[in-house]
């Protein structure tokens, strides 16, 4: 029904109810020369009076009453449902659907979870992390993460904070196999390779050479489509991995991993967070990108500074100079 038709139903019912144009202008918020109009609009789209007027009041005409009593539960009805659409865009509750990569970002969207259902009880979160790229308007996305811009035109991208690719080992590695010097010397140790879950592919490492980003082949010792389950691999001494910030980050400052190589340290992209039109987005829409900026922008948890990779690499190193017996093995002892 065109807005038009609406308005002039909404104009004669609260006139029939008020008994009076003027009166019923001032409740809807119009002047009475518009409530003039949209009430003749009607009566010239039905083809009969409503009113019969006089210069002191209204009063129903037999089609006025027989149109009054078809449409009065209908109308409330609609301005019913309209006012339910308003109050559910503007509360924070309803189901939200959230999408991102598998590989790499459970680990920054639980805390992120986590503090938004504790805080908004009232949203449902439907989450699904997949590393193959979906349609948004097929897959009723209401946020997505992505690391890479978007492939959707249409969205809105907010930088959150960047992925950092660092090459990590074990103390127990280190010990046992020595530190490679360079890039080419990692020919002569264990390495993993991780296979991109969406397209089955075989990663090279991207690595930072001066200032451009370039890929190092290796041959893998391991090969795993989870960067959890390469973590794991790397922390039990078993491989050097190409790790990101996000899984080495807590390792690394707890001295669990040791950062190696450090001049090819790469940001090789970003994490961002993608939206539609701000300004119509439901509230627990707004809310979840709001805290998800508060949380997540700029987060040091998940972003190793040069001074404190160095600091962890040299911490390591001073522990294995003063070990009994002095008994790490290095290919280079400064490691980067």
């Amino acid at each position: 029904m065109p807005i038009n038709e609406l308005r002039s139903i909404a104009t004669f019912v609260k006139t029939a109810e008020l008994g009076s144009l003027r009166q019923a202008a001032a409740a809807q918020g119009m002047t009475p020369q518009a409530a003039s109009q949209a009430l003749a609009q009607l009566e010239k789209h039905l083809g009969v009076r409503l009113f019969h007027r006089t210069t002191r009041s209204m009063s129903l005409t037999d089609e006025g009453r027989h149109f009054l009593e078809a449409a009065q539960a209908p109308l409330l009805g609609m301005q019913q449902a309209l006012e339910t659409t308003r109050q559910a865009k503007d509360g924070i509750a309803g189901p939200l659907r959230v999408v991102g990569p598998l590989s790499v970002f459970a680990p920054v969207l639980w805390p992120l979870l986590d503090t938004f259902c504790r805080r908004y009880p009232e949203v449902q979160p439907d989450v699904q992390l997949d590393d193959r790229i979906g349609n948004w308007v097929e897959d009723r996305v209401d946020v997505g993460f992505r690391i890479g811009p978007s492939p959707v035109d249409g969205v809105i991208g907010r930088r959150l904070f960047t992925l950092q690719l660092i090459i990590c080992a074990s103390p127990a590695y280190l010990e046992r196999h020595g530190v490679p010097a360079s890039l080419g010397a990692l020919s002569g140790h264990r390495c993993s390779a991780f296979r991109n879950p969406g397209t089955g592919r075989v990663l090279p490492w991207y690595v930072r050479s001066g200032e451009e980003l370039v890929e190092h082949h290796v041959v893998p010792a391991l090969t795993v489509n989870d960067e959890a389950l390469e973590t794991e691999a790397v922390l039990a001494g078993h491989v050097i991995g190409l790790l990101t910030g996000v899984a080495a980050a807590p390792h690394i400052r707890a001295g669990r991993l040791v950062p190696i190589l450090l001049e090819h340290v790469a940001d090789r992209a970003g994490v961002f967070v993608y939206y539609g039109n701000r300004t119509s987005l439901p509230a627990r829409v707004r809310a979840f990108i709001d805290m998800a900026i508060e949380l997540l922008a700029d987060n040091p948890a998940y972003v190793l500074g040069s001074d404190e990779l160095v600091a962890a690499h040299e911490a390591w190193a001073r522990s294995v100079r003063n070990a009994p017996g002095n008994l790490g093995r290095s290919d280079d002892e400064g490691g980067h």
